[in-house]
């Protein structure tokens, strides 16, 4: 009588953390036939777009500023392309990667050898509760906003409110934060970074005015630019902001568990995935942010498991807006209201 039963196999563990960045080591060389590509159905569409939304100021304002909103989406991806340039992942030439970011950085309004600094900040203190303020969504604990004077926490409130992040924030940040070098005014190279794509930023904008007027201006340079940073600032926030991220206090803190258990994976519909450049697949690109963009899909293929991983929707994603404490106690990020309720 034979046993029909049988043991069934264990699934393979989960790599640590740790353990992913020897994996995904195999991922990091760009093609730079497919990174030249990648550039040139990027700025075509971009330069196209703006050229009819300029030759359509002759026919409609309507019609110029629709064709200013698509653009932003293609102005959203140069930035992610400037982005990869920053970590050293878009081309295997480092001067070349950098001189492609700093001209690309005059187009999104962002002093790129200045941001390049402050980003590397970001990821080497991602989920460090002792290392923020730069790069980063300001976030405090629940016994840090307990603590604060009523002035200073309304003041906190105001700086989390939907409004001022998603309205105001990405017009500030880029047309008023981005002109200094804030949180690096000590050295030369900075200055020079921000100065120079200041004076580059003036010059086209000084063009577009003399050839096109104030309504090109208004119309086709400040209604695409306004929606690509709004929609970067947002990609951003999901990015780390969401209940379950990681943030813990420096003495605990680990680099490759905080890039993989505080960044999300923003699951995205394929059309806004390719203009954000797979960007949503946060939590690879912080374990291993050196894998160009256009690799990071076949990372998911390969490795089924991390595509499990903090997976985020658009509509669980909404919900990440009412988020604004850290709760070290039950390693949540908590809306006011539910902070109130444990702890009142």
């Amino acid at each position: 009588m034979s046993d029909n039963s049988k043991i069934a196999a264990p699934s393979p563990a989960m790599p640590e953390a740790k353990e992913w960045v020897r994996i995904l080591a195999g991922y990091r060389d760009p093609n730079v036939m497919r990174s030249v590509f990648e550039l040139a159905v990027t700025v075509g569409p971009f330069l196209l777009l703006w050229v009819l939304a300029w030759k359509a100021l002759a026919v409609s304002y309507w019609l110029t500023f629709a064709i200013s909103i698509v653009n932003a989406a293609f102005l959203l991806r140069l930035f992610a392309i400037q982005h990869d340039c920053g970590h050293g992942s878009f081309l295997k030439n480092r001067t070349a990667s950098d001189w492609l970011g700093r001209v690309l950085g005059v187009m999104t309004l962002t002093p790129y050898d200045v941001w390049r600094s402050s980003h590397s900040m970001h990821h080497s203190s991602a989920g460090n509760l002792g290392r923020r303020g730069i790069g980063d969504v300001h976030t405090l604990t629940v016994a840090e906003y307990t603590a604060l004077s009523a002035r200073k926490r309304l003041l906190y409130r105001l700086y989390r409110h939907p409004i001022v992040l998603f309205g105001f924030g990405p017009g500030y940040l880029f047309f008023l934060q981005n002109r200094l070098p804030l949180g690096l005014m000590a050295r030369a190279k900075y200055w020079v970074s921000a100065m120079s794509t200041n004076a580059a930023i003036l010059i086209i904008l000084g063009l577009i005015w003399h050839f096109g007027g104030a309504v090109a201006v208004f119309l086709i340079f400040l209604p695409s630019t306004l929606l690509a940073a709004t929609a970067g600032v947002w990609l951003f926030y999901v990015q780390h902001q969401f209940e379950t991220t990681h943030w813990s206090f420096e003495e605990e803190w680990q680099v490759h568990e905080a890039a993989l258990e505080g960044s999300s994976y923003y699951v995205l519909p394929p059309v806004l995935q390719w203009l954000s450049a797979n960007i949503g697949i946060h939590h690879v690109h912080h374990l291993y942010a050196r894998i160009p963009f256009y690799r990071l899909p076949e990372v998911l293929k390969d490795h089924s498991e991390l595509s499990q991983i903090n997976r985020m929707t658009i509509r669980e994603s909404l919900r990440s807006a009412q988020l604004h404490l850290w709760d070290s106690k039950t390693k949540r990020l908590l809306s006011f209201t539910q902070a109130k309720a444990l702890y009142s």
